[in-house]
């Protein structure tokens, strides 16, 4: 078993800021990442938010960047998927398909999934043109693609396939969640057709791609898409917990040594900088208590246990 002085799990902005702060510190952490640096940054068509960026920059440009400091910085990720994480008296137990490690703090910067509806009927095929993330999709061409979905997700993501593709915006509500500016846009590309009130009952591929059974304002309606993207909601990443891990997690205890950083405690708060400066805070958080020979003693609502 591989021991370590911290595992991060994650390499989105809050894993890569926490990793690179520590070993400003002189604290050399293993970061683990199941599949690309970056977390849901490859989804995103344009980060306007992000300081020091004044035209702002695409999520693509922004996840090179965070490669190269974490390269700049020594750091050469382990690419593992973490499938269990548990406790013993004095450490940590984080286990991959090919090994296990121990430590005695873990930070868990692991992000978000993506919510399926599940009142939606997908018949036998469908699933194949069906997704839940908008990067596989990225470089499809003279597709028609529909999206399920309101929020800022749903009309960030038609804005970018809308360069090579038309889109379909189907809301089943009425009005749209999205920051205004974003619906603003997506109206001015022709590409983009708004439908609200929609209600898709099922999903049967057919020849060329798609058929979505909908309801459309109480008619009943069918829409034909090559592809299906749902863009519904998402939750914290925390399967990997063990069962008394994660009963802890829902009674608000303090796990001594376990902090979550980012989107996977952040609740709706989700940003790119307020993800990154999580990591920071915690990796500094880490190192005072360190310092002060006091390492694991819970004295902050912020840490999780």
């Amino acid at each position: 078993m591989r021991e370590s002085r911290v595992i991060i799990i994650g390499a989105g902005p809050a894993g890569v800021a926490a990793a690179i702060q520590l070993k400003r510190y002189g604290i050399e952490p293993l970061l683990i990442e199941k599949e690309d640096v970056g977390g849901l940054l490859k989804n995103a068509n344009l980060v306007e938010n992000y300081p020091g960026f004044p035209q702002g920059v695409t999520g693509p440009e922004l996840v090179r960047l965070l490669k190269e400091h974490l390269k700049r910085a020594g750091f050469e990720p382990v690419y593992e998927e973490v499938v269990r994480v548990d406790f013993t008296e004095d450490s940590f137990i984080v286990e991959t398909p090919k090994r296990s490690y121990a430590s005695a703090t873990v930070v868990v910067a692991t992000g978000t999934k993506p919510k399926r509806p599940g009142e939606i009927l997908l018949k036998e095929g469908a699933e194949d043109l069906t997704f839940y993330e908008v990067h596989p999709l990225l470089h499809l061409r003279d597709g028609r693609v529909a999206i399920v979905g309101a929020g800022d997700a749903a009309f960030d993501y038609a804005l970018n396939l809308s360069r090579r593709n038309s889109v379909l915006i189907l809301n089943r509500g009425v009005e749209a969640k999205c920051l205004p500016l974003l619906f603003k846009r997506a109206m001015e590309r022709r590409e983009i057709t708004y439908h609200p009130d929609t209600h898709i009952r099922s999903v049967e591929k057919v020849e060329g791609g798609l058929r979505l059974s909908c309801q459309v304002g109480g008619r009943e309606r069918d829409i034909y898409a090559t592809h299906l993207l749902f863009a519904t909601g998402r939750e914290p990443c925390l399967d990997f917990m063990s069962d008394r891990l994660k009963k802890g997690l829902r009674m608000g205890e303090v796990i001594k040594g376990l902090y979550l950083i980012g989107d996977v405690k952040n609740g709706i708060y989700r940003q790119a900088a307020i993800a990154a400066g999580d990591g920071i805070r915690v990796a500094m958080e880490i190192y005072m208590m360190e310092k002060e020979g006091r390492s694991h003693e819970g004295h902050g609502k912020d840490r999780q246990r």
